[in-house]
């Protein structure tokens, strides 16, 4: 015999009868009945699992073949998965996949004439399987699972080399009828194996302990012929009479799935209007709380404010001296502090490279604000943003105003004049009377004058610009620490206290530098938002209709910062209080710090100070 056989191919009538059953099975309106026996095939066709997975056949006959496994490598076992009948009798199987137990819907199976000499555990798992013929195989002992086949009325195990029943078989009280072989048999006793099922039955009920009865107490679906009984080797007749019985339950079942579909969609509909009513209940509760946020940070302001008019009261009162030299010590202190923080704060932002980023992202920014689309030409709000421009100008020329009289009174203290205060009278007067402009006339004089929109959209720019406001602000804080020392002199004055006075000068000294330094930077960034204006204004000559008032609408709908920090995850809640405090300039480092609410709670008063220590200093607004 050689070593390796090659396989015989089937001959010419049976490949013809394969390629027949295969089309008959797929036309439309065959039945559930796949027959592919008497084809010589040595293994099952990929194209035979395939159809019964997609058309769902529910007998398959494969008997009369050569084959040696049932499953080929390419296949699974899932597509036989609608099976209820499976005829392999008469071929060369040695075994069954191990996995067979998957076939749940599986009612009959026959394995007469083959091979096996075991059954797999699993087989105990179909459930539904009524007609188990194993006769003329090898088999030497049943698996002990096969007292999960709670279903099964025919067994025929004759043919085998079998001696012995599993006592487990007692359990299955639907059968009816067991073949085995008697005179081979030893346990039970071959008397008893002669005497028939119901004598089998009940000597195993006996020796498992259990009572027996009868399987006609046990009512299930029947598998029967025309003449009453039960028979194995007529599975043809029992298949024809299966499908006759389908086509009744087929039509329930597809109602069935159609009332469970209507169900699933009005499940459905009604969860989509249960979520829609919750997000309509969580956005009023966010409302009510923010509502309640504002009442209590006007309540807890109002209480500042009571609280720092008392304090203020209190120190009126103080007439002790000592107490007031360690209150200018300790002022004095937190002073000179300040300043050297304040220095160091300078010279880390000079070496910063975020400046550069930040300068470059404007640069990039003034860019793209030159470029006017056709859809911001379409969506222009004329009058709103005129009005928004006569609001500007009016507030610009207030603020020179006040600018200037502010230097009228700081040059008043030094020379101690009063001859400003008719001026300062005259430049007020004028104040009031820009206010008691007609708006519609103001409004129209800008929609008619490029230089009036030109001047106002040069002052929001100015206003929104971030590294100008930052210099405003250090500028702000100088003089407000420049003022603080001219009073800790003042009142130095009164005590006839001339200690720490070297110290004071040497600060003084040094924030006149720093203002001197950040007056320049200002100036700088002014010039530079100059020659971005200059630029726009080139751009603009190429006669690009109401060119200023779109840029000055592009500006006004300019998202913050804040906002910006916000969509990335930082707490609303959180967020709304540092605004509603002026301290939008410490968002940012809560935003790296990923600080929340919670966790804000929890810190320390030194903890919070060092980790602010890092922000530019930006106090108030611009």
């Amino acid at each position: 015999m050689p070593l390796f056989s090659r396989k015989k191919k089937p001959s010419d009538d049976a490949r013809k009868r394969l390629e027949y059953q295969m089309c008959l099975a797929k036309e439309a309106g065959a039945d559930d009945t796949l027959d592919i026996s008497r084809c010589e095939l040595s293994e099952v066709p990929y194209g035979a699992f395939a159809t019964c997975k997609v058309l769902q056949k529910k007998v398959l006959i494969i008997h009369t073949n050569n084959l040696t496994s049932l499953v080929p490598k390419s296949c699974s076992l899932l597509s036989l998965i609608t099976l209820k009948v499976l005829d392999l009798h008469d071929n060369q199987l040695a075994s069954l996949p191990a996995d067979i137990g998957q076939l749940t819907a599986l009612q009959v199976l026959n394995l007469e004439r083959n091979l096996l000499k075991s059954l797999p555990q699993s087989l105990g798992d179909l459930a539904q399987l009524q007609i188990l013929n194993v006769k003329g195989n090898k088999l030497r002992e049943l698996p002990g699972s096969v007292s999960g086949l709670r279903s099964l009325r025919a067994l025929d195990v004759s043919g085998n080399v079998l001696q012995e029943l599993p006592r487990v078989l007692a359990h299955i009280r639907t059968l009816q009828t067991l073949t085995l072989d008697a005179c081979a048999m030893t346990y039970p006793p071959p008397e008893i194996c002669s005497a028939g099922t119901e004598a089998i039955q009940q000597f195993l009920c006996k020796e498992c302990g259990i009572a027996y009865y009868p399987p006609s107490q046990y009512l299930l679906p029947t598998l029967e012929s025309d003449g009453g009984g039960t028979s194995v080797d007529g599975v043809d007749r029992t298949v024809e009479k299966y499908l006759e019985e389908e086509s009744k339950w087929q039509n329930k079942f597809l109602d069935y799935e159609k009332r469970k579909e209507r169900k699933t969609q009005e499940k459905l509909e009604f969860e989509q209007r249960l979520s829609m009513g919750q997000r309509e209940q969580a956005l009023l509760v966010q409302q009510l709380s923010s509502h309640k946020d504002e009442i209590l940070q006007t309540v807890r302001e109002e209480q500042q404010r009571l609280e720092q008019g008392l304090s203020k009261h209190q120190r009126y009162l103080e007439e002790e001296r000592l107490k007031l030299l360690q209150q200018l010590k300790d002022t004095e202190q937190g002073i000179a502090s300040r300043i050297q923080k304040l220095l160091e704060d300078n010279q880390r932002q000079k070496q910063s490279s975020d400046i550069l980023k930040s300068l470059e992202n404007e640069r990039i920014r003034m860019e793209q604000l030159m470029a006017i689309t056709q859809e911001e030409t379409e969506q222009l709000r004329r009058r709103e943003v005129a009005s928004a421009m006569q609001q500007m100008l009016a507030e610009t020329y207030k603020n020179k105003l006040l600018q200037m009289s502010s230097e009228s009174r700081r040059q008043d203290l030094v020379s101690q004049a009063c001859s400003s205060l008719a001026e300062m009278d005259q430049k007020f007067q004028q104040i009031l009377a820009w206010q008691q402009l007609d708006q519609n006339k103001a409004v129209s004089q800008i929609l008619q004058q490029i230089e009036m929109q030109k001047a106002a959209f040069e002052a929001l720019q100015v206003k929104k610009d971030l590294m100008h406001r930052q210099i405003r602000n250090q500028i702000k804080l100088i003089e407000t620490e420049l003022l603080q020392l001219t009073q800790l002199e003042l009142k130095r004055q009164e005590l006839d206290t001339e200690t720490l006075q070297e110290v004071v000068t040497e600060q003084r000294r040094a924030l006149s530098c720093l203002l001197q330094q950040l007056l320049k930077e200002k100036k700088q960034r002014e010039e530079e938002l100059q020659q971005i204006l200059l630029e726009m204004e080139a751009r603009s000559e190429t006669k690009q209709e109401n060119y200023w008032l779109i840029q000055y609408q592009r500006l006004l709908n300019q998202k913050p910062l804040s906002l910006k920090l916000q969509e990335k995850g930082l707490e609303q809640q959180l967020v709304t209080l540092l605004l509603e405090l002026s301290a939008d300039q410490y968002v940012p480092v809560f935003a790296h710090h990923r600080i929340s609410l919670e966790m804000l709670g929890t810190m320390s008063a030194s903890d919070l100070e060092k980790m602010l220590s890092v922000v530019e200093i930006a106090p108030g607004n611009s």
